[in-house]
């Protein structure tokens, strides 16, 4: 049965808010949510340092990193690359401390996280930015489902080093939390939410994770609702923090330009500004989802499709094989089974992608397009046909060998810079996984067979089981056009929204 969920029918064209004092806020996506609780890198693109290109004369293909790890007498985990190419260093603090803990208060983990450098002792928010930059650091952060974070890049010399990382320290451990920065954050946040009223890719994104996951902790927007953003008080953020960004509760990733005992020395200092306390508890599994359909009705000319079931947490031991699996299903761009059916061979689409999400729970599963409203029934359940095909015969073995070719030559990227490598760093450390994991990753990776693949994909996906959610206007349908080389009629240009 397919529910459906009237919206007020007012035609605009959106227009994107630029929120960025806080350095969080920015186009929302219908998925971009799901694939944050493996963040890129915070930093900004021009600043990405290639710090790590060549050791010992070789190419970094397949290198093992020589990844240090420790506790500090606080509790915080600590994770190290020693790198001397440039004379810098890059630290990302993570924190169990994400919207999987907002409890009863949606929206509370991200304004936390926002209101970090917004003030301390004796500094308000724009002494906080002039402090770094006049060290020639850089101050980053952000929340997401499973983590909060916030990150340093500083030069490495110790007359910039320590002043940067006094500074770090205390908007990291000790924010004042001015009341000034919560209303401007609160009334952000606010304008924020009517324009996600006429974004129907988030419309669906939130109501598939409703669906998804029930009253699972997931379940609900990390930026919290209107409803639920404007009751937050400061003495709520205070005892948050004081929770959640607890040094037992954190994990410190260091790479660049430091010895052991600088890098001791450095992870020894944020642990001791933060305030005392353990980890928060994990979060606990969600309980399988009730299959079906829902409707939003939206009036635009295209309709989002997007379909999603229970995936993988980030421990499981067939991420490697269902990563291979899902770059030939729909995660690999142009070539892809859903790619080559869905635009390729009829031009219903301007992309079509799918994923696995894994996190601390069991994250989503997802497939996610546009289409012309007039084709999107057929569209979805061709969709659906395909993917239900790929589960029943597997990959070919030419798809397998271009997927692991394909992987084999980016894989280099995830440990290129100084900033992936602290992300990798923080990723393993957050979600426990061992020292050895990339490399793990890669051989597993390489020796995984089409029947492997198709074991896995089997294991965790069933067509029958996908929670559904549609945003568009309800038209006619028309049929599919056949397929062929060269579609007569080309894909939609840009997607809507």
């Amino acid at each position: 049965m397919i529910r459906r969920i009237e919206k007020r029918s007012v035609r605009t064209r959106a227009v994107a808010l630029l929120l960025t004092s806080v350095g969080l806020f920015g186009p929302m996506s219908a998925t971009a949510e799901t694939s944050t609780e493996a963040p890129k890198a915070i930093d900004k693109a021009a600043n990405t340092l290639e710090s790590l290109k060549e050791l010992d004369g070789k190419a970094p293909a397949r290198r093992s990193l020589d990844i240090q790890s420790w506790t500090t007498a606080e509790g915080a985990r600590a994770l190290f690359v020693e790198a001397h190419e440039l004379p810098m260093f890059d630290m990302r603090v993570l924190f169990a401390a994400g919207s999987s803990q907002d409890g009863a208060t949606p929206g509370i983990a991200m304004i936390t996280n926002a209101m970090l450098n917004e003030g301390v002792k004796g500094k308000d928010v724009s002494a906080i930015a002039a402090g770094f930059e006049d060290l020639g650091a850089d101050f980053g952060n952000g929340s997401y489902r499973d983590m909060a974070l916030a990150s340093l890049r500083s030069l490495s010399a110790p007359d910039k080093r320590e002043p940067a990382l006094k500074l770090f320290s205390e908007v990291v451990g000790k924010p004042s939390f001015p009341s000034d920065s919560l209303a401007r954050i609160k009334n952000q946040l606010l304008a924020s939410f009517e324009y996600q009223k006429q974004n129907p890719g988030k419309l669906a994104g939130d109501e598939l994770f409703k669906r998804l996951y029930g009253e699972h902790p997931y379940a609900h927007p990390s930026m919290g609702t209107a409803k639920t953003v404007t009751p937050i008080t400061l003495a709520q953020l205070k005892a948050f923090h004081a929770k959640a960004y607890a040094a037992g509760n954190a994990v410190i990733a260091l790479v660049g330009d430091l010895s052991r005992p600088e890098a001791e020395a450095v992870a020894a200092q944020v642990s001791s500004a933060l305030p005392k306390g353990p980890a928060l508890p994990k979060t606990v599994a969600p309980t399988p989802p009730k299959p079906g359909q829902t409707h939003i009705e939206f009036p635009s000319k295209q309709t989002h499709l997007m379909l999603a079931e229970l995936g993988i947490d980030r421990a499981d031991p067939d991420y490697a094989a269902l990563s291979l699996g899902n770059s030939i299903l729909g995660g690999g761009g142009f070539g892809s089974r859903l790619m080559t059916e869905v635009r390729e061979k009829r031009g219903l689409t301007y992309g079509v992608s799918s994923g696995f999400t894994p996190m601390q729970a069991k994250g989503p599963f997802m497939i996610g397009l546009q289409t012309r409203a007039e084709l999107s029934e057929n569209t979805l359940n061709l969709v659906k046909d395909v993917t239900r095909d790929f589960l029943a015969n597997g990959p070919t073995q030419k798809e397998l060998d271009d997927a692991k070719r394909e992987l084999a030559g980016s894989f280099p990227l995830s440990t290129a810079s100084n900033s992936a490598i602290v992300g990798q760093l923080g990723a393993i450390g957050f979600y426990n996984l061992p020292l050895t994991y990339l490399e793990d990753f890669m051989t597993q990776s390489q020796s995984v067979t089409v029947e492997q693949i198709k074991a896995v994909m089997n294991k965790h996906l069933n067509v029958d089981n996908l929670v559904i959610v549609t945003a568009g206007p309800t038209v006619p349908q028309k049929p599919l056009p056949p397929p062929t080389e060269r579609p007569a009629e080309q894909p939609v240009g840009v997607p809507e929204h």
